[in-house]
């Protein structure tokens, strides 16, 4: 199992992307827990299996500067969020709505454009993403 290296990850705040066998000591270990408790990841339980689960997962980059991102512990709608300068959005997974956030009209129509085309991607990600005492539930192909 590759892993990112210590300083690196400690530098930009990731260092549960170490790899544990790489930790030493009690503070290493302790450190890595908090990251991967606090950062992107959070542990669930699956049918009494515990899984780690990203609570933020990238899915795709537009035009070199907005993200796409689905987030694990989430409201109703299904949706996801785009991010980049200037942009802090929420999309309805179903339709591309605005659901939060202000975009003009050139990036609206980028993003629906993207969104015709990822959308069974974007209810796959979804649904993979739920934690299974999810209230949500999954997200349904049109």
């Amino acid at each position: 199992m590759a892993g990112m290296p210590k300083e690196l990850a400690r530098r930009v705040g990731l260092f549960f992307l170490v790899n544990p066998r790489e930790l030493v000591g009690f503070d290493e270990w302790a450190e890595w827990l908090l990251s991967l408790r606090s950062g992107l990841c959070s542990v669930v339980d699956r049918d009494g299996e515990l899984v780690l689960l990203e609570t933020r997962q990238r899915v795709a980059v537009i035009d070199n500067r907005m993200r796409i991102e689905i987030y694990s512990d989430e409201h109703a709608p299904p949706h996801f969020h785009v991010k980049s300068d200037g942009i802090n959005a929420s999309f309805a997974i179903d339709d591309c709505s605005l659901l939060r956030g202000n975009v003009t009209q050139g990036e609206m129509r980028t993003i629906r454009y993207w969104h015709q085309h990822a959308k069974p991607m974007l209810i796959d990600r979804w649904n993979s993403t739920r934690p299974g005492d999810c209230t949500i539930g999954e997200c349904r192909h049109a």
